[in-house]
């Protein structure tokens, strides 16, 4: 499981401002104003030795009412869930009674705690964390969420018991690979109450979860392993994601977390949307996260038999208009409840794991990369051609494809979604999304600016003879 880091301290000490860092998103929104942020928000960490989850709480201070008092029951929820609490303290202003009321509910509520005086860029390291002891949560930590100082450093020592796991982990995983016999992993994700659990029942065969019509039945992850074909399989059924302003019920919030861990543990994943209700603005944030996380994708519509031609229209075409980045995704319409096309899923699902899986040579990489710039050249950059020389693979699942050559740097994101979309169509890897890495070569006149060549050497030559007569 991946270690769930919470982010927390009274008004304006700069939670979102680390959140954005930790997560190198603007996801939160950050301003010199306090109490901006209200609900709780979920991020994959990208800074450190290990991937994580960060959630972003809104400010402690102290006596809350009305809505502050919700606000101090998201942070009491977001402590409990989490492996890790960062309490966050603003070095210029110095320690308040709301810091020691933020201190109190860790002590209280956190499994393992780490205080971080924030905004001391500039600041002589022990006079910044001087008075913050009093606190009696262990050594402070001097940094800056702003400017990124010691940030990286921090992040590493809260993670590192978490490192050797993760390695232990990971060499167990690796030691499977050549099994045979090894599940394929598949997580099905979605909003509350659009069948997930009916879906899973359907594919399992047998009524092995519990399905209600209510949303919010499923409360954890459920692994469930079966086979079909002789194909091992571990299916695992997710609570609903929902938007967090409508979490409410405590035991509910726990399930997000589980659900976005599903996410990274499994292989593929199946993203079921309710035709009835149409794309709604989770599914679309719910399968960005998706996206983000490189994982294989197949897109389920279900309750599809209640619905007219014109409807069926309908929902088409929003699925073209409000997800054009997951145009590499299969596509399946179903009935969960009838088992209408229920069948296709698990095809659809090898067919996506086995893209993502490809292992494709640097020879065929650099010929199609050949033929790709020789149907559309790179854009000239200040009158200079960008040069892309040779490719070869850099990872799996997702498909990472390394391409070197000069200006790398400066190839527009519409000439990227170019060469993906002829990789993916050469190699077949509908189903996974595909990830491009570019390397630009060393310049042998790097550090040699005044160096001329013998023809440039000549012209000069010309020009001052010209200018003494």
């Amino acid at each position: 499981m991946l270690p769930v880091i919470a982010l927390i301290g009274r008004p304006n000490v700069g939670k979102s401002t680390l959140f954005n860092r930790l997560t190198r998103s603007r996801d939160a929104l950050v301003a010199d104003y306090p109490g901006l942020t209200r609900d709780r928000k979920y991020g994959f960490g990208k800074l450190g030795p290990i991937p994580y989850l960060v959630i972003d709480t809104g400010g402690v201070a102290g006596g809350e009412e009305g809505i502050e008092e919700a606000m101090v029951e998201q942070t009491i929820v977001a402590l409990q869930e989490a492996d890790i609490a960062i309490i966050m303290v603003d070095g210029r202003s110095g320690l308040t009674a709301a810091d020691e009321h933020v201190a109190e509910l860790a002590r209280k509520h956190a499994k393992k705690t780490w205080l971080a005086v924030n905004k001391a860029e500039g600041l002589d390291e022990a006079i910044a964390n001087g008075e913050f002891h009093k606190l009696g949560m262990g050594d402070p930590i001097a940094v800056s969420a702003a400017h990124g100082d010691r940030i990286s450093a921090m992040m590493d020592a809260i993670l590192e018991p978490f490192d050797d796991r993760e390695a232990k982990e990971a060499d167990a995983a690796e030691e499977q690979v050549d099994d045979e016999d090894r599940e394929l992993r598949i997580a099905v994700i979605g909003r509350p109450n659009v069948g997930k659990s009916t879906l899973a029942n359907r594919m399992l065969g047998e009524d092995r979860l519990v399905v209600f019509d209510q949303p919010g039945t499923t409360r954890d992850s459920v692994s469930v392993p079966f086979e079909r074909n002789d194909r091992k399989y571990i299916l695992i059924d997710t609570a609903g994601i929902r938007r967090k302003a409508r979490v409410h019920e405590a035991i509910e919030k726990f399930s997000i977390v589980k659900a976005l861990q599903a996410i990274e543990q499994a292989e593929v994943v199946i993203a079921v949307l309710d035709a009835q209700e149409g794309v709604t603005e989770q599914d679309v944030s719910l399968l960005g996260l998706v996206m983000e996380r490189g994982r294989a994708l197949v897109v389920v519509t279900n309750k599809w038999d209640g619905l007219s031609s014109d409807q069926r229209k309908k929902v088409r075409d929003d699925l073209e208009r409000r997800l054009p980045f997951l145009d590499f995704a299969e596509r399946i319409t179903i009935s969960a409840l009838h088992g209408t096309a229920v069948g296709d899923l698990l095809p659809a699902v090898e067919r996506a794991f086995n893209a993502a899986m490809r292992d494709m040579s640097t020879t065929e990489l650099t010929r199609e990369l050949e033929a790709a710039v020789i149907a559309h050249p790179p854009p000239l950059i200040r009158g200079r051609r960008i040069k892309l020389r040779y490719a070869h693979q850099g990872g799996r699942n997702p498909p990472v494809i390394v391409i070197h050559g000069n200006q790398t740097e400066k190839v527009p994101e519409s000439f990227r979604r170019y060469l993906i979309n002829r990789f993916r169509k050469a190699f077949k890897l509908k189903g996974t999304p595909v990830r491009l890495a570019f390397r630009t070569g060393k310049n042998p006149f790097e550090g040699r600016r005044n160096v001329l060549t013998p023809r440039q050497e000549r012209k000069r030559k010309r020009l001052m003879k010209k200018v003494k007569k």
